[in-house]
């Protein structure tokens, strides 16, 4: 299936019913007065987190998502029926933001977490209600309310403990390959993968962390460039990046250390809270370096690019050193725990609706 991580969607709520006015007409009851029932609530519209969905390409193709109004109310005091409501599952991982003014509607970061996104209007009074001492035979009642009308912007972040960062062909593929049950395509050449992969990396019985690859950055992401800026999402809500560099490049004018800090800049340029995350270097297909240039090579790495935080020199084809690397993350990973992001910016209207209807720091360059 196509992977798909943002789409634009248009949700209506369905309307309340109107209020009815009638009066009781049955035999030996004269005057009986009035017996007009309420119009029926409009459908709602929910999103619900499902964590067997993994891509939002159904919602491309389906942008309009519309419920059903409540009937009218009756007479001999019935109400009218109200509208089911509707309910759009989509990925875990998943933020829901309004599409014209940018507000936060919803953040799904649990299976089964569910938000109201369109509130489905009220049914109207039936003159039964503006019966008095001095009105017996009131023919007022009220219209339903409008159901709620937005358009929504859906973009689907993946949920990982730790993303891999890089240039195209700096082997971050075949690194969550060698350290994980993934698959993803890998190739000699660039853009190789072209969607995110997830991958388990388990250290124990009872300990593991989900790791992200995402399609390699080149200068000028941030401005739209290549094809990693579309991902970069999908790094912020990692809590450590593993910045990946091809320590031994086949291409004689490539200088890997003035790649690595083009790397760097663009994630500053696309987002300075993704620039401030723990970030280690891992210096990738050490197995084509000379073996008695390898340690060499790797400290000339480290001090021309001015590097203090944790380094892990590895091969990835062979998996060499990266047993080490992987321990060394979940200690970290363990130490620092994950804490659950909000479900909406705010207590407002539509959230409170849907609960009734239902870092640390580290190493930096």
């Amino acid at each position: 299936m196509k992977f798909v991580d943002e789409a634009t969607i248009e949700v209506i709520a369905g309307d309340g019913g109107d209020g009815s006015a009638s009066f009781r007409r049955e035999k030996y009851v004269p005057r009986g007065g009035p017996d007009g029932g309420d119009g029926g609530h409009g459908g709602s519209i929910y999103a619900v987190a499902d964590r067997n969905i993994n891509t939002l390409i159904d919602y491309r193709y389906a942008r309009i998502h519309r419920a059903r109004s409540g009937e009218n109310g009756h007479g001999a005091d019935k109400y009218g029926r109200g509208a089911d409501d509707i309910v759009l599952r989509v990925p875990v991982g998943t933020v829901i933001t309004d599409a014209e003014t940018g507000s936060l509607i919803a953040d799904l970061a649990t299976h089964e977490q569910r938000a109201l996104i369109a509130k489905g209007g009220k049914g109207g009074l039936g003159n039964i209600h503006f019966k008095s001492s001095i009105n017996r035979a009131p023919r007022q009642t009220t219209p339903g309310e409008k159901g709620e009308q937005h358009m929504l912007r859906l973009e689907l972040k993946v949920l990982a403990d730790v993303g891999l960062l890089g240039l195209p062909n700096a082997g971050k593929s075949t690194l969550i390959r060698a350290v994980s049950a993934a698959r993803p395509k890998v190739a000699d050449y660039p853009f190789t993968t072209l969607a995110p992969n997830l991958g388990v990396v388990r250290t124990d019985t009872n300990r593991s962390f989900v790791l992200a690859d995402i399609p390699g950055l080149i200068e000028g992401a941030a401005d739209g460039a290549g094809l990693g800026h579309q991902f970069l999402r999908h790094l912020q809500r990692t809590r450590l990046l593993l910045h990946v560099v091809d320590i031994a490049p086949f291409d004689p004018e490539a200088e890997p250390v003035r790649d690595a800090r083009a790397i760097v800049d663009e994630l500053k340029r696309y987002d300075e809270a993704l620039y401030d995350k723990p970030r280690w270097l891992v210096l990738n297909k050490l197995d084509l370096v000379p073996g008695e240039e390898r340690e060499k090579r790797v400290k000339q790495f480290v001090k021309a690019y001015r590097w203090k935080g944790p380094v892990f020199a590895i091969a990835a084809v062979n998996g060499d050193g990266c047993r080490e690397m992987t321990f060394r993350i979940q200690d970290w990973l363990d130490a620092h725990p994950a804490f659950a992001p909000p479900v909406t910016a705010d207590d407002g209207a539509r959230n409170a609706n849907a609960a009734d209807a239902t870092n640390a720091a580290g190493a930096s360059e």
